[in-house]
């Protein structure tokens, strides 16, 4: 967890510069595989360099700085494949470090307390990331596939594969709002015996996954779905 600086990222900005100020940015540039080492380069720059859409790179920056894109920014069908890069590395992230990392934690939990309520906390947290993960796997083998046969195809999928953007804004649901109560149960409800610096670490990385899973839900609602959805107009 660390102190963000709450200002609006600009195309002229220098990467290295927002990345001091708040380096949670690292995770943008690792989802879209892009080189940590940006020197002296601004956003605009580097973006040009690896035919990044600046558009859709300054909005996904100013998610991590709590700013919401305003229905004003210039997306295109051709950001399609970047935010898709993004949101797949992001799954890679949540499953291969983030859930290990949390799990670990609560293993380290129970061999400090073995109360039943202690034993619920881990109960809870790997019956919601199996919810996580069932999501996860409908993006990758349902939601994205049609989205980039969708960005490829001069006309629209055949008719019998039967989805659109609607069915895919229909099935998402909110993922991280029960992280919030899981937070609570450890913060409220659970009195701690000698655990404090491991319930730290859980609530701090419990807290990290919810603010990246409300920015993976953003993106998706308010920039990727809003274009396959013109896309799909103007092909039909």
């Amino acid at each position: 967890m660390y102190r963000t600086e709450k200002y609006y990222i600009k195309a002229e900005m220098k990467i290295s510069d927002l990345i001091f100020d708040n380096p949670s940015l690292l995770l943008l540039l690792e989802n879209l595989e892009l080189d940590f080492t940006t020197g002296e380069r601004t956003i605009e720059q580097v973006c040009h360099e690896k035919k990044i859409s600046t558009a859709v790179f300054i909005s996904i920056a100013n998610l991590f700085n709590g700013f919401y894109p305003t229905g004003e920014e210039q997306f295109s069908s051709a950001d399609i494949p970047t935010i898709i890069k993004y949101l797949k590395n992001a799954h890679n992230y949540y499953e291969n470090e983030k859930y290990p990392e949390i799990r670990n934690c609560i293993e380290e939990l129970y061999k400090k307390n073995s109360s039943p309520e202690i034993q619920l906390v881990g109960k809870f947290f790997d019956e919601y990331f199996k919810e996580v993960k069932e999501h996860l796997a409908y993006e990758d083998k349902v939601a994205f596939p049609y989205f980039y046969k969708l960005y490829n195809s001069a006309s629209t999928p055949q008719e019998n594969e039967k989805y659109s953007s609607n069915e895919y804004h229909d099935h998402h649901s909110d993922i991280e709002s029960k992280l919030t109560d899981l937070k609570e149960l450890l913060l409220k409800h659970i009195t701690v015996k000698d655990d404090r610096i491991i319930r730290r670490k859980i609530i701090i990385s419990l807290s990290d996954l919810e603010h990246d899973l409300n920015i993976h839900s953003t993106i998706e609602e308010t920039i990727l779905i809003p274009i396959v959805s013109q896309l799909e107009k103007k092909i039909v």
